[in-house]
């Protein structure tokens, strides 16, 4: 840990001035949206207002998470080949919500995912059942945000636990701010402001790394093998995944979420909600894959920048999960430890990597809280729809205020939710605690929601089962895995019950989510509402009676 020492004393004193631009900046935006009145359309969606360049930039900012920038460019650095995976599956991912969810959504729902699932089912059951499943996907991120915080504290100041509990705190208390105060509005800013640092930082340190190279890719990858220590298997499967059967599932499991789970998650799916119509949405997610794709490939050529210049062993020795790869990259770059450079440039993109996890979790935070207050809140008690969707002026309006103070008190339990169960997890990859998290949302939100839109059929106890019956499983599975106990880099290293041997639940849970699906409607005695679907397929295509 001497290499840590060295690096800690030249920048803090500049990453702290970073941190606290950053975060003065983003609580002025917070108290200049915090002005606005605190109707449900504002506080939810922002108004409805945000053109498509705007939403796309805050698309990509609520997907480009620290599980981006710090977790994926460490597994590459640790992993080489294997570590490639995430950027795919990523990446990928935003066809499924370009071609099948982003338009639909939009139309059909007005907050949340519950909204388009209500749209032709019995409300209660559903919104009780979504709302549950977004509070758990939400909560499971918000954990792997953290997790990067704790880490990138720890390299940056000092590294202590005491150090690393403050910052997980003090990173719950700004998100509880954000959302409370500002709610979408400031969020989607914050998110833009994010959006830009994160790949204005990106493509400096990619362009700084093939410089340092010539341009020469050949020759970055020969120095990554040599840096790597596993010599020409770095370039090659099998460091990670593909070393046994077991592990050969755990891959195809792991892709199966990445890819699936994107169309599932509460806080992408609330940003369609942000835009006036349908085809802004489209058009937001046409930005977002242009910014997000740009992105993951320079992720690549950072991972593996960080194998060849600072060494796979050096990054394990900082962090055992390679969440530090690229700020130690960073450094590098600038000239190494101890050099003015060297501290300056880690500095500044530690700071990148901090803005980023703040955004992230703001956003993940504002649409659990949505879930909470719109979905759980408001079914417990027990509007009609007429109400529900009522405006300021008539009967649903005093409801509406009642949602927006639901929501911001939402927040504060869900951010010591998140704090505590984020501390337990501190020595974990975030880009893998992530893949979890897009596990759970690809069983238990995406088979509800892709029914719901294009099965005729559909009932509300196959919306149920389907929910549950892919959350449960999902999260059974992940309690019963070698990530949970077994294993000396489990959560709970000291005791060993895991009866599941896969790390990532995709490949068992997602399959029986869509299964639950199927059964639970298959097993309704009363027929599926047709004149709904009907209503709701016309409403989904058009936009007709779109709010």
């Amino acid at each position: 840990m001497a290499y840590l020492a060295d690096t800690t004393g030249d920048h803090q004193g500049l990453a702290i001035v970073l941190f606290t631009v950053f975060v003065s900046v983003t609580l002025a935006i917070t108290a200049w949206a915090g002005r606005r009145r605190s109707s449900s359309v504002e506080f939810f969606a922002g108004g409805r207002l945000f053109t498509p360049v705007e939403n796309g930039f805050a698309i990509a900012g609520d997907y480009m998470s620290a599980a981006s920038f710090l977790g994926i460019s460490g597994l590459i650095a640790l992993f080489g080949y294997d570590g490639l995976l995430y950027s795919v599956g990523f990446f990928v991912a935003w066809l499924v919500v370009l071609m099948l969810v982003a338009e639909l959504v939009r139309n059909v729902g007005r907050y949340t995912l519950a909204d388009v699932l209500s749209a032709r089912l019995r409300h209660r059951p559903v919104r009780i059942a979504a709302g549950t499943a977004s509070v758990t996907v939400s909560i499971l991120y918000l954990v792997a945000q953290m997790v990067g915080a704790g880490s990138l504290v720890g390299l940056l100041l000092g590294g202590t636990g005491t150090a690393r509990t403050w910052t997980v705190i003090g990173v719950g208390a700004l998100m509880v701010t954000y959302v409370s105060f500002g709610g979408m509005r400031a969020t989607t800013w914050i998110q833009i402001v994010k959006t830009v640092l994160l790949m204005g930082g990106t493509v400096a340190l990619t362009v700084m790394v093939l410089v340092k190279f010539h341009g020469n890719v050949n020759g970055l990858l020969r120095s990554a093998v040599t840096g790597s220590g596993q010599g020409d298997a770095f370039l090659a499967p099998g460091l990670k995944y593909g070393v046994s059967g077991t592990s050969r599932l755990d891959f195809i499991s792991l892709g199966l979420a990445l890819v699936l789970g994107t169309a599932g998650l509460p806080h992408i799916l609330s940003r369609f909600y942000t835009v006036p119509t349908a085809r802004s949405a489209r058009r937001s997610v046409v930005w977002a894959i242009g910014l997000i794709g740009a992105f993951y490939l320079m992720t690549i050529v950072l991972g593996f920048g960080a194998a060849a210049m600072v060494g796979s062993d050096t990054v394990r020795t900082s962090n055992e999960a390679g969440n530090t790869a690229v700020p130690l990259l960073a450094e590098a770059l600038g000239g190494g430890s101890g050099t003015t450079g060297g501290a300056v440039l880690f500095a500044v993109v530690g700071s990148v990597a901090f803005a980023t996890i703040l955004a992230v979790v703001a956003g993940i935070t504002l649409a659990s809280s949505a879930s909470v207050a719109h979905d759980l809140y408001a079914t417990v008690r027990r509007v009609p729809r007429h109400a529900a969707r009522g405006d300021a002026g008539n009967p649903g309006g005093h409801m509406e205020e009642d949602e927006v103070r639901v929501a911001r008190f939402s927040a504060v339990g869900i951010g010591a939710v998140a704090i505590a169960l984020s501390l337990l997890a501190q020595d974990q990859n975030i880009a893998f605690l992530v893949g979890l998290a897009f596990a759970v949302a690809a069983s238990a939100n995406l088979p509800s929601l892709l029914y719901s839109l294009f099965w005729h059929r559909f009932t509300t106890k196959g919306a149920v089962w389907s929910i549950y019956g892919g959350l449960v499983p999902a999260l059974t599975l992940v309690v019963l895995s070698p990530v949970t106990s077994g294993r000396a880099d489990s959560l709970f290293p000291g005791v060993d019950f895991h009866l599941f041997p896969l790390e990532n639940p995709g490949l068992v849970s997602i399959p029986l989510g869509f299964f639950a699906g199927w059964l639970g409607t298959v097993l309704t005695k009363e027929p599926a509402d047709e004149a709904a679907f009907a209503e709701t397929e016309v409403r989904s295509l058009t936009g007709a009676g779109a709010v």
